[in-house]
């Protein structure tokens, strides 16, 4: 239910745009934004400073698409929004912290050395999702666009979940040889 809540507003920004136009879909994702923050407040939950970023990003870049008519803002938003991420997570590592470990080291239990090469990997591939959305935003046209950022952005984030996650599993504690045996 967590991840359809994380994914609302890229799908309903996707079905916004079949329906109508690029300026009602960025409509649409700035309220689902809007109420998926909304929401989490709502229910006590911690809004991360991620999604604060997000929140802002929309409503800046997707304001300026919506006010000046002009796509160039929400295409760009992507890029910029990687970027920040991916310059931030690499900033943060340079500076001997861990971002990764800060969101999921409460339910992940990872040697240091794992998560310091976690955090590397996302940073870069938020700096190569940056690059890609500049180079599609800038050369494909806004359907080809729309459709490589929801269908290609999240695909190419769900292999490297999947990847990233393959690749934990080997150090992952072996709760099997920790447990007491059954007789």
């Amino acid at each position: 239910m967590k991840l359809l809540l994380d994914f609302l507003p890229v799908i309903l920004f996707f079905a916004a745009y079949k329906l109508g136009d690029i300026y009602i879909a960025t409509g649409v994702a700035i309220v689902a934004t809007v109420g998926q923050i909304g929401w989490a407040f709502w229910r006590r939950e911690k809004i991360k400073p991620v999604q604060w970023i997000a929140l802002a990003f929309i409503l800046v870049f997707g304001s300026a698409t919506i006010l000046l008519h002009d796509e160039y803002y929400i295409k760009i938003k992507w890029t910029l929004f990687y970027g920040l991420m991916g310059l931030m997570i690499l900033g943060a590592v340079l500076l001997q912290k861990n971002p990764i470990k800060s969101v999921l080291g409460q339910e992940i239990a990872l040697p240091d050395h794992v998560w310091r090469k976690l955090s590397i990997a996302w940073g870069v591939f938020f700096l190569a999702l940056a690059g890609l959305n500049h180079y599609f935003a800038s050369t494909l046209s806004l359907d080809a666009w729309v459709k490589v950022k929801v269908f290609g952005g999240s695909a190419l984030s769900f292999v490297f979940v999947i990847a990233q996650a393959l690749w934990m599993a080997k150090y992952l504690p072996d709760d099997a040889a920790q447990s007491p045996k059954e007789s």
